[in-house]
């Protein structure tokens, strides 16, 4: 292993802290964020703040159990409850808002059941909607629910994927099956390539249920009115674009009459890109009733309603020669959709399937995946959305490769990755990765980790049979983010495109108003939207307004999710800026009296090339173009431009992330010692930002590995529904991260920038268990369940050494 001088590292990163940054005045500072003054202040506002004249509150009565036919449901004794305005079965209001939409249909014959926002033949998973009480205020509708009475004949439920491919209980009768979609992606003769290799390794790696924890719980309020058929949905939503198109699809609404608004959301990880049946009720209730109505979950209740993650089953083989050269992958995935499909739901593993083969070369792969209807909270896109559980899948076997092979993890790596003199490079998959180098940051990270100081201690420690053995583990990733072109969401049957929309308007003031398509909820796009437009155009910072969220405000957009905001929608407001900037020209010309074609734009000011004295800043020719007393013939008094940018191909951030965990063979517990991430997203906006996602991100990937699990009994019964049984760690349970980047900027955009927002999640995972694995795999440890748990690890360290795992 070459010899890194840790010393030359510390500076560079001391240096990258306090230089100037490359680009502008404004890109590449860490500026505070401007949306955190209310944020801190209490000056928010959410969607269940939100109080209107009149407003009426409803409450959905859940089914209590996994799977049963709905034989009657009567609601009379809760309409006498007091203050109930209003209650209704599946029934009274069929045929009021169509089927939820799955825009994802990820092969032709994929079965699509009907998903109505309240079931009216049988329930499919615990949680499902039966019934709906309007009453006065949301305690006395909660009341009422539990004087609907519901006859229920009990059915079988199913939980597990393979016993539910065996169809012998279906989740949707008229389907016939239990299996959703099969979906093949062979790329090269898998069969050739595994035959070729000198070492095959197969492993089973289970991916468990996941539930999304945003800090605010989901709510929605309609406001209609009734004369004009209008209704504005506020809605704690990622994607107030979408929903507002599919409302309107949905309730047979005009979509001008329908306005969606996103107020201040409290996060989302993707448990927020989505329609939910409590939206279109909102909308139907509320114009049913012709009064303003507000919904705001429970946490309980949105750990049954609102959907869940992950929940895979991954069966994978990889090939290698002797001296391991890569050979050939092949995935084999069961995906477990719940009980219904969601937006996206089984688009999601699918995603994913460009992933597995990572940074790594090889002759041949091929993902093979199954969809599976279960009696479970339906599934769809949660924080990473298929890249996750790929990363995990393919970092894993490599370290079960590594040893099989008896070699270092990490020099394996090295052999089979693509090297930074091959970009643009086109991989086994299909997909053309433009920029990358994964040899600068794992030189970065090693130096920052302190690699083989950190082998030296393990070593001894096995050496002296100690109780806490050390663990090292390595993640070497990489990502799509920006989902998009669309073109190619085209080929994969998505049902939407992936461009984004910006606009911008300088007011005669010299004020600059921002309109973006995206849909922030913690990203800090307005201080980054800020930032760009502010160096693009010259103005300082604190004048740049950023609006969104709005569907009349922000009338086009196609929202927040995949860690698409900044590679699409910043770059769209990049792109318009200029608009604006040529726009002006002429005016600036005009006004100076000189030719177009010599006039540049500089530090916010229109100059005469070689003479300097003579310019107008911005502000100047916004209020000249405002007044219009004087201005060319043929052109329009008006300085505003928009663009709708559609990138001609997904961002690909990498990085190098290394963990060493320290794990008591007595007791099972595990706690990291250090964590190392170096990241790779191009060109950085905001430092303070992207260091924030990462931190958010390494959370949460880090909770897969050694905490959560949405555990399900045998009747399809949550037993983990409340934070009391699911365990969402805090800051005490997280150790001190070391964060760094490198910069391998994207040829893709004119700004160079890669996706962050996902990062952490994608990449921390697999490093957490591998470093489990890599401290106990001398004890006969070749295996550790998610999560690593005290209870796991200890059955694991038991089986391998064949005493009681009980």
């Amino acid at each position: 292993m070459a010899e890194i001088d840790p010393t030359a590292v510390a500076h560079e990163v001391d240096e990258r802290s306090t230089a100037e940054p490359e680009g502008g005045r404004n890109v590449g500072q860490a500026l505070l964020r401007k949306e955190d003054a209310r944020l801190v202040t209490g000056q928010t506002r959410w969607t269940d703040n939100i109080q209107l004249p009149g407003m009426l509150h409803f409450a959905v009565l859940r089914a209590p159990m996994a799977h049963a036919r709905i034989t009657n449901v009567d609601v009379a004794p809760a309409l006498e409850q007091p203050g109930v305005l209003a209650a209704f079965s599946g029934a009274d209001l069929a045929g009021e808002y169509s089927s939820l939409p799955c825009a994802w249909p990820v092969t032709e014959d994929m079965v699509q059941p009907d998903h109505h926002p309240l079931a009216t033949d049988k329930v499919r998973y615990a949680g499902d909607g039966v019934a709906v009480v309007v009453a006065r205020d949301r305690y006395q509708a909660a009341d009422a629910l539990e004087h609907i009475v519901v006859d229920y004949d009990p059915l079988p439920a199913v939980v597990d994927m393979e016993q539910a491919l065996r169809d012998e209980v279906l989740v949707h009768d008229d389907a016939g099956t239990n299996r959703c979609f099969e979906f093949d992606m062979p790329c090269g003769d898998i069969d050739q390539a595994l035959s070729d290799a000198d070492v095959v390794v197969k492993r089973r790696f289970i991916q468990q249920r996941l539930i999304p924890t945003a800090i605010e719980p989901r709510a929605v309020v309609c406001e209609p009115i009734a004369a004009a058929g209008e209704y504005t949905v506020y809605s704690a939503t990622q994607i107030p674009h979408i929903l507002r198109l599919m409302l309107a699809l949905g309730t047979q609404t005009d979509e001008s009459k329908l306005r969606v608004v996103a107020p201040d959301v409290g996060g989302g990880f993707g448990s927020k890109l989505n329609v939910y049946a409590e939206e279109a009720l909102a909308v139907v209730l509320a114009r049913r009733l012709g009064r303003p109505v507000k919904w705001t979950e429970t946490r309980s209740e949105g750990y049954q309603a609102t959907i869940h993650g992950r929940d895979q089953i991954q069966d994978i083989t990889i090939g290698a020669r002797s001296d391991g050269t890569l050979t050939g992958l092949n995935v084999e995935l069961k995906a477990n959709m719940g009980a219904y499909l969601q937006l996206v739901t089984p688009g999601v593993p699918v995603l994913g399937a460009f992933m597995f083969n990572a940074i790594y070369k090889m002759d041949a792969y091929r993902f093979n995946c199954t969809g599976v209807f279960t009696t479970k909270t339906p599934t769809d896109a949660y924080r990473g959305a298929g890249r996750p559980e790929a990363t995990y899948a393919i970092e894993r076997i490599m370290d079960e490769l590594a040893a099989e092979l008896d070699m270092d993890p990490l020099e394996l790596r090295r052999k089979n990755w693509i090297a930074h003199e091959e970009f643009p490079y086109d991989t086994v998959s299909g997909l053309t990765y433009d920029s990358g180098n994964y040899e600068a940051a794992t030189d970065k990270a090693l130096a920052l980790f302190g690699y083989d100081d950190l082998r030296a201690e393990q070593a001894e420690r096995r050496e002296r049979g100690d109780r806490v053995q050390l663990g090292i583990g390595i993640s070497t990733y990489t990502e799509m983010c920006g989902l998009a072109p669309s073109r190619v969401l085209g080929t994969l049957s998505y049902g939407a495109g992936g461009w984004e929309a910006a606009s911008i308007r300088v007011l005669p003031t010299g004020k600059v108003e921002v309109v973006t398509g995206t849909a922030p909820h913690g990203q800090g796009h307005v201080t980054s939207w800020s930032q760009i437009a502010a160096d693009a155009l010259g103005v300082d910072y604190d004048d740049v307004m950023v609006l969104h969220s709005d569907t009349r405000v922000a009338p086009k957009g196609m929202d927040t999710y995949g860690s698409r905001s900044l590679v699409v929608g910043g770059i769209a407001v990049h792109k318009t800026a200029e608009k604006v900037i040529e726009k002006a020209k002429p005016f600036a010309a005009h006004l100076l009296e000189a030719s177009v074609d010599d006039i540049d734009f500089t530090d916010g000011a229109f100059q005469v090339r070689g003479s300097p004295e003579a310019r107008k800043t911005l502000q100047e020719v916004a209020l000249a173009v405002f007044a219009a007393h004087d201005y060319p013939e043929g052109l329009e008094p008006d300085l505003a431009a928009e663009t709708t940018f559609d990138p001609e191909n997904f961002s690909f951030p990498h990085g190098t992330h290394l963990c060493a965990t320290e794990v008591d063979t007595e007791t099972g517990r595990v706690s990291i010692r250090s964590y190392v991430a170096v990241d790779d997203v191009g060109k950085v906006v905001n430092p303070q930002i992207v260091d924030g996602q990462v931190h958010g991100g390494l959370a949460q990937g880090i909770a897969q590995a050694l905490y959560e699990e949405a555990i399900y009994d045998a009747d399809g019964n949550l037993t983990t529904g409340t934070l009391v049984d699911y365990y969402v760690p805090g800051a005490p349970d997280l150790p001190a991260y070391v964060t760094d980047r490198t910069e391998t900027p994207a040829t893709t955009n004119p700004l160079g920038v890669k996706g962050v927002g996902e990062a952490g999640t994608i990449a921390s995972t697999p490093a957490v268990i591998n470093a489990v694995l890599d401290a106990l795999r001398h004890l006969g440890v070749d295996d550790m369940p998610l999560p690593a748990s005290p209870q796991n690890v200890w059955k694991a360290i038991q089986a391998a050494q064949g005493g009681s795992a009980r």
